[in-house]
C-alpha cells in the first residue's frame, strides 16, 4: 500500500535487503547503505521500530518517516490510514524536518578495551541478576554529581523523555531542547530526583561496589551488555543526529495530549 501510493506520485521505491528477503523479492540493499541510494527512508512500525532503524541505518543524515502500525507512536509521521495523505505531502513538499539529538555512549573496560554505541532515546545502566539496589556514581565533566542508590540510572535525550525516563519519573522535554536528563530508577531516597543538564556536558557513570554484582547496560532497549566493577560508561551528545520527517500539521504538544490522555479542565 505504501509503495503503491508513493509510486503513483512518481517516487521510486527500494527495500532493505532483510525486508526484501522476508517478502520474497530480489533487489534489496543493506540498511547501512541506504544513505548512498535514497533521498529519504520510510519505516513501518511503532517507536521501537524507529529506534531499531536508527541502529541499522548507521550514519544516515537524511529524513526518516515513520508509518505507525504500532501503539504509542511519538516518533512516527502518520498512521497506516494516512498513507495516501503522507505520499501527497511528500509530492507537494508539505513537510518539515525535526532534527533529533543522538547520544554517544562509550564503555571503557577495566582491561583497557572500549565499546561505542549510539541511541535516540536513552542509555540505561541497571541492576543485573540480583534483586538488590545497586550503587552508581555519576560525574558531570569530571565533577562529582551524586552517589545513587537505586535500581539503575537513565540518561535520556529530549526525544527519550517520553519513553523509559518518563515511566521512571523523569520530566517531559520538548524535542528541540538542547538538554539531556539523568533519572534514577526507583531510588532508595526520595531526594534523588531527575536532573536536566545541558547537552554539551559528558556524564560518567560507574559502579561503586564490586559486591553489587554485574549490571546491565542497554541503549534504546537493545545492545544489551554487562557492566562489571571497574568499567566506566561515558555518555555525551553525538556528532550525528536523527532527521525525523514530520507533516506540517503534526505537533509535539498535540501528541502529548493524545498519547497521554490529557483532558484539561
Amino acid at each position: 500500500m505504501l509503495r503503491s501510493a508513493l509510486r503513483y506520485r512518481g517516487f521510486e521505491c527500494v527495500l532493505d535487503s532483510v525486508t526484501a528477503e522476508f517478502i520474497g523479492e530480489e533487489g534489496g540493499i543493506p540498511a547501512n547503505s541506504f544513505s548512498k541510494h535514497v533521498d529519504m527512508a520510510a519505516v513501518l512500525g511503532g517507536d521501537g521500530t524507529m529506534m531499531h532503524a536508527v541502529s541499522k541505518f548507521g550514519k544516515f543524515g537524511k529524513p526518516v518517516a515513520g508509518i505507525n502500525i504500532g501503539t504509542l507512536g511519538f516518533l512516527t509521521t502518520c498512521t497506516d490510514a494516512e498513507i495516501d495523505h503522507f505520499a501527497a505531502s511528500l509530492a507537494e513538499k508539505s513537510y518539515r524536518i525535526s532534527v533529533r539529538m543522538l547520544l554517544e555512549a562509550t564503555i571503557k573496560r577495566l582491561d583497557g578495551t572500549e565499546q561505542r554505541y549510539f541511541g535516540l532515546n536513552e542509555v540505561t545502566i541497571a541492576r543485573g541478576e540480583t534483586g538488590r539496589l545497586v550503587t552508581l556514581i555519576a560525574k558531570v565533566d569530571g565533577e562529582w554529581l551524586n552517589r545513587y542508590r537505586a535500581d539503575g540510572l537513565i540518561v535520556a535525550t529530549p526525544t527519550g523523555s517520553t519513553a523509559y525516563s518518563l515511566s521512571a519519573g523523569g520530566p517531559l522535554i520538548a524535542p528541540q531542547s538542547k538538554v539531556m536528563a539523568i533519572t534514577p530508577i526507583c531510588p532508595h531516597s526520595l531526594s534523588q530526583r531527575s536532573l536536566v543538564l545541558s547537552d554539551d556536558v559528558e556524564i560518567e557513570i560507574f559502579p561503586e561496589r564490586a559486591d553489587d554484582g554485574p549490571m546491565i547496560f542497554t541503549v534504546d532497549g537493545r545492545d544489551t551488555t554487562r557492566i562489571d566493577s571497574g568499567d566506566r560508561v561515558f555518555v555525551k551528545k553525538s556528532s550525528r543526529s536523527f532527521h525525523l520527517l514530520r507533516l506540517k500539521e503534526t505537533s509535539f504538544y498535540k501528541a502529548l495530549r493524545q498519547k497521554l490522555g490529557w483532558q484539561g479542565i
